[in-house]
């Protein structure tokens, strides 16, 4: 159990689990299902120790290096190699008075949301509360209040970081300027990211939720357009998606969701005059169902209401420069109700601009894109791909690149997830921290 400690000649307790062993597959359980991870070595560290040891173990063999806290993103199937697992690092430690957060490697955003409201206090989480906050982050961050605040990662102080060399760093943008920027939308390339310190935003109510309507009454692609004209007048506080659901007829579901389409408009605004600017919206058509309230930050995750239980996906996203109208409707087309080998994919359409089209000391990318679009298909990776490749290739003309934190299963695909001054100087980088590229598992740069 203590092997890797006794190779690098630490001292820690780190728990080991191989094939084979009653725990394995427990450990390596996470929310995403679809794809098969069987490392030679699982380290399930409860420190930054442990994690030191991991790193030192791999590096001493030149094994990849993987990490997992939540697995909501894995990148695919993987054999072999050491996985990190941090889930039980999940320190959380509320700063009122700085308005930040110290959080460690496994904390979920559910954590730090109940933890600061106490204070008025929220962090830039995303719609899913189940989410761990360091990938999350590590990735950009495209948050409920996105508009309003930009990106998660805009808001790190510090990062606790295990770089290929086994070594603990401790890393600010005075103190080390270009590996800060490197991990602050590089993704797990660089390291493990044992803790960050995150800026906290003063915000304890929002005006959100959704406008729901059933998609085989009214058009969705008159829904869309609607919606794209809408966000041509909102201000820059106003953060806000269009969605498509086919949900499939099975008892699982409400009643009232299943067998039915559903197009819908989430809004989140931190501004008085909510109802007012929603107004025009209500305005498309029938509506199916309007949550739009005043509520406390911590029920923002009800805005989105994303899956909370571990299943199959696949999916990938486009940086679109414009929405492109006559293209867009041809994808809903092809997405749903009645979608190629009837494979469910929810399409989400995301507002960018406001302060995520700000600079920042940080590699998060295409800041000059107007809309992301984000496609998840449930079911195998053949037929996903066979959905998802023509539906991104309509897009092409308008698309400017991908979104880290929104590939799901595409593997070793990492062409347009940096435009190419980011991808080199993050190659470059790679190259001084990680020159053996340890740190493959996950999406990334190679030197």
């Amino acid at each position: 159990m203590n092997s890797l400690a006794k190779t690098t000649g630490g001292t820690t307790d780190l728990h080991v689990l191989r094939p084979g062993d009653p725990a394995y597959d427990d450990e390596l359980a996470g929310f995403q299902t679809g794809f098969t991870q069987r490392p030679a070595i699982i380290a399930a560290a409860s420190s930054t120790d442990d994690v030191i040891a991991a790193v030192r173990y791999a590096a001493h063999r030149n094994l990849p290096i993987g990490v997992q806290a939540t697995g909501h993103g894995l990148p695919g199937a993987s054999e072999g190699g050491v996985l990190i697992t941090t889930k039980r690092m999940d320190g959380v430690h509320i700063d009122p008075q700085a308005r930040t957060v110290r959080v460690q490697a496994g904390v979920r955003w559910s954590q730090v949301v109940a933890a600061a409201e106490p204070y008025g206090l929220a962090p830039l989480n995303g719609s899913a509360p189940g989410v761990g906050a360091v990938s999350y982050t590590l990735g950009g961050g495209l948050g409920i209040l996105a508009r309003k605040f930009g990106y998660a990662a805009d808001h790190v102080r510090a990062l606790d970081v295990v770089t290929a060399d086994g070594r603990p760093r401790h890393v600010t943008r005075e103190s080390d300027p270009e590996l800060y920027w490197a991990l602050l939308g590089g993704g797990h390339t660089f390291g493990v990211v044992t803790g960050l310190e995150i800026g906290l935003v003063p915000v304890r109510t929002l005006y959100g939720g959704s406008l729901a309507f059933d998609g085989r009454e009214v058009d969705p692609a008159v829904v869309l357009r609607a919606y794209e004209e809408w966000t041509r007048s909102v201000p820059d506080g106003l953060t806000s998606s269009f969605a498509t659901v086919p949900y499939p007829d099975i008892p699982a579901l409400p009643p009232r969701l299943r067998g039915r389409y559903v197009v819908s408009v989430r809004v989140a605004h931190t501004g008085a005059d909510g109802e007012r600017l929603v107004a025009p919206l209500r305005g498309i058509g029938p509506v199916l169902a309007d949550s739009l309230r005043e509520m406390p930050y911590a029920e923002s995750h009800t805005i989105h209401s994303d899956p909370d239980f571990p299943h199959t996906y696949y999916g990938d996203s486009a940086v679109l420069s414009e929405l492109d109208m006559e293209k867009a409707a041809e994808l809903l087309v092809r997405t749903g109700p009645d979608p190629v080998d009837d494979t469910m994919c929810v399409v989400q359409i995301n507002h960018l601009g406001g302060a995520l089209s700000r600079p920042a000391p940080n590699s998060v990318p295409y800041r000059e894109g107007r809309f992301l679009v984000r496609l998840l298909a449930m079911g195998g990776r053949a037929e996903a791909r066979r959905l998802l490749d023509p539906a991104f290739a309509l897009l092409a003309p308008v698309t400017i690149g991908r979104a880290l934190n929104f590939a799901f299963g595409a593997g070793d695909r990492t062409e347009g997830l940096y435009d190419a001054g980011t991808r080199e100087r993050l190659a470059g980088l790679k190259s001084q921290y990680d020159p053996a590229n340890l740190f493959r598992r996950n999406y990334g740069v190679s030197a």
